[in-house]
């Protein structure tokens, strides 16, 4: 049994809090979504900026919602994104356990599969959660 204020060895050694898992830590990257349809591009040398303000996730530990918007950039190439499947995807994400951090860097990576642009930047800002204000932000290349 642990007494209250002192740390395993574990805990002095990584730093980790008790209870957190690589199972949380790998949580959503490996589910289902929905997939993100495209469309043939007619231009070339433009960007894409998309805003989605409904984005919402479960945190894999506590089982709480977490909130935020999701902010993708893009250049697109051969084709854009087609944006009732990209919001069918994103809701998606509601019942899914995943940290902020895995689902940004999810969402680039299914971007990328997607439409194979020039080069795209997803960021997640996400509401404050014990006062602590995250934004999260992943590129390709």
């Amino acid at each position: 049994m642990r007494r209250e204020g002192k740390k395993t060895k574990n805990e002095v050694k990584t730093g980790n809090r008790p209870g957190y898992t690589e199972l949380h830590a790998v949580s959503g990257l490996a589910a289902r979504l929905p997939e993100i349809e495209t469309w043939p591009n007619q231009h070339k040398g433009y960007e894409i900026t998309i805003e989605i303000p409904e984005y919402t996730a479960i945190c894999p530990k506590t089982g709480l919602p977490d909130f935020g918007t999701i902010r993708l950039c893009y250049m697109p190439d051969k084709a854009c994104l087609e944006l009732k499947s990209l919001k069918f995807y994103i809701h998606a994400y509601r019942n899914l356990g995943i940290f902020y951090e895995n689902a940004v860097n999810r969402i680039l990576q299914d971007v990328v599969t997607a439409c194979r642009p020039v080069w795209a930047t997803v960021t997640g800002e996400f509401t404050a959660r014990g006062g602590l204000h995250s934004t999260i932000e992943a590129k390709y290349p």
